[in-house]
């Protein structure tokens, strides 16, 4: 990363040209082999048009959360330091090989002493200092693009990743997701949250009943009745949480759904990962539905003051104009009232890049933006969300599930569910 920033810093000082294409392949390169949480980053900023030069997004949005694993020798070891030395006599059974490992930890089925299958999450060891190092070269990286004439300012979106990325790294707090999640879904048949095993779980073990499934991508070339099923259960999973109690799943990536059957078919989604969860103010939620509203009834001084609720200040005619492009393509499935596909034409890896590219355009002349941080994961997870839709080749009517979820929508309401739901859980935002 500090090479990368010493070559775009001295183009833009000496005014000479690199190939920013060869430059963003070696860097993916570099950081696909990697454990922690630079790659997780990566991907994210591969969504935000201007975040990162465009050649690198283009790059970084194929990397894969899916590095090799850690050997049965480490396991012994980071096991016994959570759950002590007799820890295998807790188990009635425990896989020595995982059954995937990612960027910040590895996943090993067991079974509990009844018989119960479970699902083990492990943390790499010194993953807390290597966030703080990944961080940092981040910083290096935003900063050396700060000076390059950007059409966003980075400081925001830096501050929001930074607190989400360590956040992911604390097991506790994401065994208290998992509770929101099971107390928000509890109704929803069609969705499935994992139990946690609070006696086998530490910050950094995290044990919870293991959920039977098979890959979202097994289902692409399943009967259109099949794909629209899932495609609807994943719409609700994501808007439900969000319209109903501020709270979102930051991260669908397609590794963290499962599906399961029942009578040979597919009935509903497994949501297995809960490290990359944002909770948001009421207020931001309410922001969200007085967009939609206004890009609806094409009221521009209700959008304005959607812009103006989440922190956008100074908007110009110009500034406005371009704001809408993006929110005209995140919310466009939802604006028309007829069975359609998310996108026409376009490949999940391409979703948002022509939109990503003219808001880029415009917001040069009129740059930098301020970001608010939240846009951070809302933005990721409305991309990935579509790609996930992309890949079903799914055709529903987005514009009818999206009102059935904010009719009578009242921020007073969702200010009191959210209260309710993360005191149960025992967190205290």
């Amino acid at each position: 990363m500090g090479g990368i920033a010493a070559r775009l810093a001295g183009a833009k000082v000496f005014g000479y040209d690199i190939d920013d294409r060869k430059q963003a392949a070696e860097l993916a390169a570099a950081l696909g082999g990697l454990k922690g949480p630079l790659m997780k980053v990566a991907q994210l900023l591969s969504t935000i048009p201007d975040a990162i030069p465009p050649e690198y997004a283009t790059e970084l949005a194929q990397l894969q959360a899916d590095a090799p694993p850690m050997g049965w020798a480490f396991v012994k070891r980071r096991m016994m330091a959570e759950l002590g030395p007799g820890w295998q006599q807790r188990f009635a059974a425990f896989d020595k090989v995982p059954a995937a490992a990612a960027s910040l930890g590895q996943v090993h089925r067991a079974s509990a002493l009844d018989g119960a299958p479970l699902a083990c999450k492990l943390q790499y060891p010194d993953m807390a200092s290597a966030v703080e190092a990944d961080l940092s070269q981040l910083a290096v990286l935003f900063s050396v693009h700060r000076r390059m004439q950007p059409a966003i300012d980075t400081r925001q979106i830096a501050e929001e990743i930074g607190a989400r990325v360590r956040e992911e790294l604390d097991y506790r707090r994401e065994a208290c997701h998992i509770a929101v999640y099971r107390e928000i879904l509890k109704d929803e048949p069609r969705i499935r949250v994992p139990r946690v095993e609070p006696d086998l779980s530490t910050g950094r073990l995290l044990t919870m009943s293991w959920l039977e499934g098979k890959p979202l991508l097994a289902y692409r070339d399943h009967p259109l009745a099949n794909r629209n099923r899932l495609a609807e259960v994943m719409f609700h999973a994501w808007w439900h949480p969000f319209s109903h109690f501020g709270v979102i799943h930051g991260d669908p990536h397609l590794g963290n759904y499962t599906v399961f059957e029942e009578d040979g078919a597919p009935q509903g989604i497994n949501l297995l990962d809960y490290g990359c969860i944002r909770i948001f103010p009421p207020a931001f939620v309410a922001g969200v539905i007085e967009l939609y509203r206004g890009l609806l009834e094409e009221d521009e001084a209700r959008t304005v003051a959607a812009y103006e609720s989440w922190g956008f200040r100074g908007l110009t005619r110009e500034l406005i104009d371009t704001l809408n492009i993006w929110a005209r393509f995140i919310y466009g499935p939802l604006l028309t009232d007829r069975v359609r596909s998310i996108a026409e034409g376009v490949s999940p890896a391409q979703y948002g890049r022509k939109e990503a590219f003219r808001v880029h355009q415009a917001l040069k002349r009129l740059g930098p933006v301020t970001v608010p941080r939240e846009f951070v994961f809302m933005d990721r997870a409305a991309i990935g969300l579509g790609g996930v839709f992309l890949h079903l080749r799914a055709e529903l009517n987005f514009f009818r599930l999206f009102n059935e979820q904010i009719d009578n929508f009242d921020m007073a309401t969702v200010q009191s569910r959210q209260k309710n739901v993360l005191r149960a859980a025992g967190i205290d935002d």
